[in-house]
This record gives C-alpha cells, structure tokens and sequence, in this order.
C-alpha cells in the first residue's frame, strides 16, 4: 500500500491489463509508465496505471505512434492518467492523422484489389511498378503512396 492506495505487483497489472510482462517493462522504458520498488526491489504498480495502459493500447490500435503516445501523456498534470475529457481533447488532435492514414489504407487497398488483387502481376502495367526508378526524383520511400494527391 502506498499513500496512493494500494499497489499491484507486475503480474497482476499483466493479468488485469491483458499484456504481456514483457510489454509493461517496455510501456516503463519508454516513460509510459511508472513503478515503485518493493523492499525486495518488485516492480509495483499504482492502481491507476490500468487506466494508462488501457489508453496506451487504444491509442496504438488507432494507429497512435508510441511517441506521440508518449508525448500526450506527458501532456498532462503531475503525469496523471488521463480522463474521459483528455481522451475527447487528445483524440481531437490526432483526428486530422488518423483521416489521412484511412484515405491511405482505402487507396492502397483499392489499388492493391484493382491492380495486384486481379492476378496478372504485370510489371508493364502495374500501378505499384517505378521502371527506372523515375520517381527517385521526388525523394525516398514509397513516392506512388505519400502525400495528399499520392497513386491518384
């Protein structure tokens, strides 16, 4: 117990959270969340880091990047886990990234089905082809697939 209520042990957090050991051991590396130590040098947990963590996981299965995860949760007061009103403000702010990554995914995966998806996986006339590499002009990565007029 401590003056916050009382504590869980790493296995507990994992049973009741639904990742991996392993995963809260990252979530802490990377400064997501925070541990006390036992006198016996055990991680425990606050009771309020499963409300964090629910928030981690939700963010990166929207598509949220760990960094920017990470620099939400910093975001807020005395590092405090994050509420109902910090979800609407936060996911608000992430809404403009989140519609260009769908417009993304539907273009890839219209393409994918018109033009890879019909069998022929014709280098001559596929849309996902760059023949000597012509677009190396335009910058690294995948040019046909970024920015807002990208395999249009």
């Amino acid at each position: 117990m401590t003056a916050h209520g009382p504590v869980l042990g790493v296995g507990d957090v994992a049973q009741r959270s639904g990742v991996a050991i392993s995963t809260l051991h990252f979530y802490e590396r990377q400064g997501l969340i925070t541990s006390e130590r036992s006198a016996g040098n055990q991680r425990r947990y606050r009771r309020d880091v499963l409300r964090r963590i629910a928030f981690i996981r939700v963010s990166q299965r929207v598509g949220v990047p760990l960094a920017n995860i990470r620099t939400a949760l910093d975001s807020l007061p005395e590092g405090r886990t994050p509420t109902k009103k910090d979800w609407a403000r936060l996911s608000r702010m992430w809404r403009e990234e989140l519609d260009s990554r769908i417009r993304s995914l539907e273009r890839l995966r219209n393409d994918l089905t018109g033009c890879m998806g019909c069998g022929c996986l014709s280098l001559r006339t596929c849309a996902l082809q760059n023949p000597a590499d012509a677009l190396a002009s335009e910058g690294a990565g995948p040019r046909l697939w970024e920015g807002d007029d990208a395999g249009s």
